[in-house]
């Protein structure tokens, strides 16, 4: 007896282990597990139409969101009917938005699933035909797949492709348009809709009703960032303009705040070694602090700013460096522990950058819209690898990749494609 009570131990923390690592290849939001970008795999370093690509598909419609990964099916947004040509945008009535279902393995369509839009959607534009009305990124869990699109709502599908609820969080537009997504917190889904009534929500993810919510959320397009403390506590951080907020995820109380960047935020906070690396404005600044405050924290955990960033672009991590696809198509690297500027080179295109940068630990993904997917060693010594182009002159890839174990997902206004060896 005593055996077989040890051998069911050693069987649940076996268990307990291998569904913790899976679950941590799960590339399952925006830029993946906590936000950061970065998961190690084996990634190749060339690919073409005839060299290491895997599959790929036509989409639907078009999109800037990025594909996330749950379980090998691929999720992404996308909307149809209205807006596809700005030259002839067509009838707005006809907008369709879709939350699309693919297979990791083979690429094909597992199901499409239509939502249907507010009528306080924004009318094509040129600035909202850069990215169209599918940027924010959804994100995955057991549960379903949940996606935001500004105006119309946050909407949660199962994992049968059927729509279980959708939550209008306001209609208020400007510029560009939506562009925070989602992420998940227990049973709460979090959505940052500064823009769309300067509110940040936390909603029952089974049910989308309203479990707390808060005001005061000014010109914020970033994706919020969850941290964990030393003491096991968790704390949710925005960063908006004028300051960096933290807050209790639980309810949504504010903690502090930390006097920051003088203009409107994109970029996502990320996280690394107990420290939060938050940059943005159109001036790029990046202003270093420690989470765990109380009121204000300005000069209490603030640890280094400088006059570098990306206005747009959210940065990794590898190894001690901070690295950027920056929006103004420049590779960008600093030191983090101080902010200094160990390189900072042109990238091959003069259009602007979207899509933020990626890694697989050892090399480093800039994607660019028009000329392909730069490759660098992830080193501070600036190290060109390869430049990786595929598609049509007509393709823009707005959106950040994902990563799902030894695959990378590059999703373009009309295809996605896996890259694998």
């Amino acid at each position: 007896m005593p055996r077989l009570r040890f051998f069911c131990v050693v069987c649940l923390i076996t268990s307990l282990c291998c569904s913790e690592s899976i679950q941590a290849q799960q590339w399952n939001r925006f830029r993946g597990p906590g936000g950061r970008g970065v998961a190690e795999a084996d990634l190749p370093t060339t690919w073409s139409e005839t060299e290491n690509l895997t599959w790929k598909t036509d989409l639907a419609g078009k999109g800037s969101s990025s594909p996330v990964v749950w379980d090998d099916r691929v999720y992404l947004t996308a909307y149809t009917g209205y807006g596809m040509e700005l030259e002839n945008p067509g009838d707005p009535a006809a907008l369709l938005l879709h939350v699309i279902c693919i297979d990791l393995h083979d690429g094909h369509l597992v199901w499409d699933c239509p939502i249907k839009p507010s009528p306080d959607e924004q009318e094509i534009s040129k600035r909202v035909g850069e990215h169209g009305y599918a940027s924010p990124t959804p994100c995955v869990d057991d549960s379903g797949v949940y996606a935001f699109f500004g105006p119309s709502g946050c909407v949660a599908v199962s994992h049968q492709g059927a729509v279980r609820w959708q939550r209008n969080l306001g209609t208020k537009t400007v510029g560009f348009g939506a562009a925070a997504s989602p992420i998940l917190f227990g049973d709460l889904l979090i959505q940052n809709a500064s823009i769309e009534s300067g509110t940040l929500y936390g909603l029952e993810k089974q049910t989308g009703e309203i479990c707390w919510k808060t005001d005061g959320i000014q010109s914020a397009w970033t994706t919020p960032t969850l941290v964990t403390l030393p003491d096991g506590s968790v704390e949710l951080v925005v960063n908006q303009k004028l300051a960096i907020l933290g807050f209790d995820p639980h309810t949504g109380k504010q903690l502090w705040s930390c006097d920051a960047i003088q203009d409107y935020i994109v970029p996502c906070v990320i996280e690394h070694d107990g420290l939060l690396y938050c940059s943005g404005g159109r001036s790029n600044m990046t202003f270093v602090i420690r989470p765990g405050g109380r009121g204000d924290v300005s000069q209490s955990h603030l640890v280094w700013e400088q006059s570098r960033g990306a206005n747009v672009t959210s940065p990794i991590l590898v190894d001690g460096h901070l690295y950027w696809s920056h929006d103004k198509s420049i590779a960008l690297c600093l030191r983090a522990s101080d902010g200094e500027e160990m390189y900072r080179e042109r990238m091959p295109t003069r259009s602007r950058v979207y899509g933020s940068i990626v890694s697989d630990g050892s090399k480093l993904y800039l994607t660019t819209r028009d000329a392909g997917v730069l490759v660098l060693a992830a080193q501070p010594e600036y190290k060109e690898l390869a430049v990786n182009k595929l598609g049509t002159e007509s393709e823009r890839f707005n959106a950040t990749p994902a990563i799902a174990s030894d695959r990378l997902l590059l999703r373009s206004d009309q295809r996605l494609y896996c890259i694998s060896k």
